[in-house]
């Protein structure tokens, strides 16, 4: 979220500087929707993660699609607002999806997950074979 934050401070003074009050009310507009809509699946994937990390990946997938789904609803429900400058919302919205998924590859990449057990296991007891 820091960069999408920089991207966005830096989207917003230029909407300011180019449209006014209303194409930086655009670009945070947009920025709050992706960040929403992407918080909510990363919250999905961290419950999910917890009880089965190697279904994680799975359900970020299907999240993903699930995300883009309603996201398109819900911009098709709200309409467009008279103060909405579409260009800037755009803008910022395609930015803030491009960063954040730089950001989520870069952080899945460096996740390990164990894929066998490094402790070894101990030997089963000599007690049974002394008593024979």
């Amino acid at each position: 979220m820091k960069w999408t934050g920089v991207f966005i401070g830096i989207l917003a003074v230029a909407a300011l500087v180019v449209a006014g009050i209303s194409g930086a009310g655009s670009v945070l507009f947009g920025w709050a929707l992706v960040i929403a809509f992407s918080g909510v699946s990363l919250l999905t994937v961290h419950v999910v993660g917890r009880d089965n990390p190697h279904g994680a990946m799975a359900m970020f997938a299907l999240i993903y699609i699930v995300k883009v789904v309603v996201f398109a609803a819900v911009l098709i429900m709200i309409g467009r607002p008279d103060w909405l400058e579409a260009v800037w919302f755009f803008t910022a919205a395609i930015g803030t999806v491009v960063v954040w998924q730089v950001a989520e590859i870069r952080a899945f990449s460096r996740i390990r997950f164990q894929l066998y057990d490094d402790v070894p296991r101990e030997k089963p007891s000599d007690k049974g074979e002394k008593d024979v």
